[in-house]
Formats: C-alpha cells, structure tokens, sequence
C-alpha cells in the first residue's frame, strides 16, 4: 500500500471516530486535518480495543482490495456504537452476506447474485423506471406545497423499483421501509434492535415461502432455482441476501436523489445550468457520490495478518475503518475537493460503491434509476426551488445512510 514515511512510529491517543458535521453536505472538518497530518490515526472503538483510521484516497482504494483485511465481523456499526447483540444472536438472525464474508464464501455468494443481477434484467427495467418515475412527478405537481421531495418522489422511486426486481410487494413498502430505518439507525436499544432483525428474517423468510409456491420472474425466484441445483444455499442465506438488496437498493439511492437535488437547488443554483446542459446529469450523479458519500461512517475491516498501511504497522486482528467519504475528498486524488464540480471530468473515480471484490453489484442500477429522475425533474420542473435555508436540511445524523430527511421544495405549477 501507499507508504507515507512520516506516519511511522506518531504517537497519538486513540481519538473517537469524528462524525460532527459543520454542514448538511460536508464531513466532519477533523476528517481533513488527519488525512493531512496522520493518514492512518489511532481510532477508539466503542467497545473493544482501539482500532486504525484510514482518510487517504490511495489508502482506502489499496485496503478496499487487499485480501489481508477481512469484512467478516459480528457487528456492522461497531465503530459507532457498541455491539448490542452477541456473534451468536448476529449468526442466528443473519448469517454472512455479501457484507460480511470473504472468499471463499463471498465469492460463492456473489455469484449466486450477480447470476440473477443481470444486464438484461437491468435493462428490461428501463421503460418500468421511467414509468414508476412520471407516476411519482405527476404525484409532485399535484401535491400541497411546499412538497417534500424525499417522501414523494426520492424514497417511493427506488422502493418500488427494487421491489418489482427483488419480488418484495410494494404494498409493504410501509414495513420494509420502517425496517430499514430501524437497521440503520444508531439509537436503538437492544432490544429494539433485536426485534427488528427479528422481524426482518421472518418477513423474508415468508417471502421466500410464497415464492416458492408461486416462483416470478425476479431475484427472489431465481434465487430459489440456484438453491434446487446448490444444496449448500440455505433460506436463511437467500433471506440475508435479499435483505442486504433491498436495503442497499433503496436507501442508498433514495438519499442520493435527494442530496443531488439539494446541491442542484443551493446557491449558485446549478439547476438552470444543468437543465440546458442535459448532457451534464451523469457528472452530476458522479459528482454527487463523491462530493457527499452517503456510507458516511466508512467501512469496518479486520486485519487477517500484520500490514503496514501509510507506514503504519496494523497488527492481526485489528479493526480498521476506511472512510470513503474522506477519501473523496482527497486533494491528492481531487482538484479542488471541497468544491461541487458537475463538469469534474475524473469524479467516477469515487470509491461510493467501493472498490475490488466487494465493489456494489447494484451500481448500474442506481444510476439507472438516478440519471431518469434528475433527467426527468429537470425538464418537468424546470422552476424548481428549495423552500429552506438549504443549511437548515435535517439531515440523517444517526444513521449509516446519509441524506436529507426531509427536502421541503416549491415550484409554479
């Protein structure tokens, strides 16, 4: 990996992960001192001892693919919050997924999904994305104002799409969605937070049931048909495999509409430029990944064997987290990092959906999904306007996913 002499051997208390943002749309400013002066920091960990911090664009990037880091660990958010729950309750109520796993059982799983992930399934979703896109504008124009965007247009859009690919009912959007926000979040207790993993598994594993019986055209069902030809494929695999997708799928893509939306609105309202430059909407999609990560707490690693990452030594079994949103924010990376660039000819170079084996199988779909709703916005509300000071978005603060929780918008209809 990239080696930065001057790490070797600094000396430095653990410190807290930094996660006080000074606006909606940056990261916490402390991030930008560290990846300057210790690119790899001593990092306290909640519980457990401490860990390593990683801010470096090439850093983050080499560790995304090393194979001594390992993505197996009990707990997802332990970096933020003390692990609520044991190994044992985390194994029983989900097994590993793609997340969670290394080769060669990730490598196992993948394929599986990327089986039934395809480029032809994707595509066929093209005319249905555009669909399901007008019905929610239409929903929009016809809406009280000011509206909010991120419950009328943002978060419906990618859950019914996921939906119709996973063959989850959008009818229980309403579940799946307090679900998720509940699996997101980082304020729950204990218990709260074991009933809804709880219920989670038993909504999918019924889903499975019913599959089964009545098999569709969609991921659940060809999971399913994987499994009578793969004896090793368990339900409890399948419905971990689904919850990891419709999560991922909806949450994800939801806050970047909205946070792509909110940058387009704010002074100097890049909306009217983007609206008669059409052919800028997919630098703003790349722009909007980097400039504003949702993953905004970084990805949780376990060091297999010793590795010196920036001239620090990290010894087996350490944590580590790589934080992608200060990784794209590096100057050594990025011209000018902190400024909205839509024109960015490099801003795809992001590490948001990852890098190496655990790069995100739904990238193409979301921006699928993301360049039809900008597109789409920008020519039926060329007006569109925020009805907020924008540095007063709430915002999610507890939560793995960020975003607005709300986006408050006016226009003439």
């Amino acid at each position: 990996m990239t080696g930065h002499p001057a790490q070797a051997g600094t000396a430095r208390a653990p410190m807290p992960l930094p996660v006080d943002r000074p606006g909606p749309l940056d990261p916490p400013a402390e991030l930008q001192r560290l990846r300057t002066d210790l690119p790899v920091a001593p990092l306290a960990f909640p519980d457990g001892p401490p860990g390593w911090l990683v801010t470096r664009y090439d850093d983050v990037r080499a560790a995304l693919a090393d194979p001594r880091l390992s993505s197996r660990r009990p707990h997802l958010n332990s970096h933020i919050r003390a692990s609520l729950i044991t190994p044992e309750e985390m194994a029983a109520l989900r097994p590993s997924d793609l997340l969670t796993s290394d080769p060669p059982e990730h490598t196992r799983l993948r394929r599986l999904v990327n089986g039934q992930f395809t480029t032809r399934r994707i595509n066929q979703l093209d005319a249905r994305i555009q669909a399901i896109v007008d019905q929610h504008l239409d929903a929009l124009a016809t809406a009280p104002r000011p509206a909010d965007l991120m419950a009328t247009v943002a978060l419906p859009v990618p859950s019914l799409v996921i939906s119709e690919l996973l063959g989850v009912p959008f009818a229980d959007r309403d579940r799946y969605q307090r679900l998720t926000a509940e699996l997101l979040s980082l304020d729950r207790t204990r218990d709260q937070l074991l009933a809804s993993k709880a219920e989670m598994k038993s909504y999918l594993l019924h889903l499975i049931g019913l599959r089964r019986a009545e098999p569709a055209d969609d991921l659940l069902s060809g999971l399913l048909q994987a499994q009578a030809t793969d004896a090793t494929l368990t339900d409890d695999e399948i419905a971990a495999l689904a919850q990891l997708v419709l999560i991922a799928g909806h949450e994800t893509t939801a806050n970047v509409i909205g946070l792509a939306t909110l940058l387009l609105l704010r002074p100097p309202r890049l909306w009217d430029t983007v609206r008669q430059r059409p052919d800028l909407v997919d630098g703003v999609i790349e722009e909007t990944l980097r400039y504003a990560t949702v993953l905004q707490f970084g990805l949780l690693r376990v060091a297999r064997e010793p590795l010196t990452v920036a001239g620090q030594t990290i010894q087996a079994g350490e944590r580590v987290v790589l934080h992608l949103p200060a990784a794209n924010r590096d100057p050594a990376r990025f011209t000018d990092p902190d400024h909205f660039d839509p024109h960015r000819p490099d801003a795809a170079k992001h590490l948001s959906f990852g890098h190496g084996p655990h790069h995100c199988i739904g990238d193409q779909l979301a921006r699928i999904e993301l360049r039809t709703v900008l597109t789409t916005m920008l020519h039926r509300f060329p007006d569109l306007r925020l009805a907020a000071d924008p540095d007063e978005i709430p915002t999610h603060q507890h939560r793995v996913v960020h975003g607005p929780a709300r986006l408050p918008v006016d226009f003439t209809p």
